[in-house]
């Protein structure tokens, strides 16, 4: 049974929808695979599905033998996704980068399978969304979303001049809607001075020289040293 154009649109929306769902799920929690990775991946992979059901009615009547059509193009999407993995890297800060350039490898060779095959209205629909779901639809829940998706995380580091003021100062960073997470407290010099490395969750719309300048106003910090996440 060949799939309706407006059965695969509601498919296909379906998928959208679901995808947003579990990659809010995972950009709330910081995780490397978020919004826009998991709708790429969703989307395409209702795509092909629908291609493979579709094609097995298409070209059915074409073969006198039983085989699968889409057995080549099924092991041209594993080889595309070992060409994804190659654009995903780990930095020096332990940060993953490129998932969702590797899900758009492999969307792009999905939407390349599905015309070769001659589904051009599902390649076109899928692309469409595709677009949407990277440029547009993040960009819209960082105004309508929860507060998390608004902030970014710098990696700092913050020398003290004395050990008791550290948990005044964490409080303090607290105050300014700074959030402190995996903080490592160790002593430098000898024990004189106090080094407390920490991620901290800030407004993406803060400069980091605004909160450079914000922690060198706090008492009894010496030296701040931060980069972004």
């Amino acid at each position: 049974m060949i799939i309706q154009p407006n059965t695969f649109i509601f498919n296909i929306g379906m998928a959208a929808i679901l995808s947003i769902i579990i990659g809010l799920e995972r950009q709330l929690k910081k995780k490397p695979l978020g919004l826009k990775t998991c709708l790429v991946i969703g989307i395409v992979s209702c795509l092909l599905t629908t291609v493979s059901i579709e094609s097995s009615e298409k070209f059915a009547e074409a073969y006198i033998r039983p085989m699968d059509p889409l057995r080549l193009a099924a092991q041209i999407v594993s080889g595309i996704g070992f060409l994804g993995a190659g654009v995903i890297l780990r930095r020096n800060n332990d940060m993953i980068s490129g998932l969702t350039t590797a899900a758009m490898v492999w969307g792009a060779g999905g939407i390349g399978i599905s015309c070769g095959a001659g589904f051009w209205f599902e390649a076109t629909i899928a692309t469409v969304l595709i677009l949407v779901s990277v440029e547009i639809i993040p960009f819209i829940f960082k105004f309508i979303g929860p507060k998390t998706l608004r902030e970014r995380e710098l990696k700092v580091k913050i020398t003290v001049d004395d050990e008791e003021k550290m948990t005044d100062i964490l409080k303090e960073l607290k105050q300014k809607d700074m959030k402190a997470r995996k903080v490592r407290v160790k002593d430098i010099k000898q024990g004189e001075l106090q080094q407390l490395e920490l991620v901290l969750v800030v407004n993406e719309k803060l400069y980091i020289t605004e909160v450079y300048y914000t922690l060198k106003q706090i008492k009894h910090i010496i030296h701040v040293e931060m980069e972004s996440l």
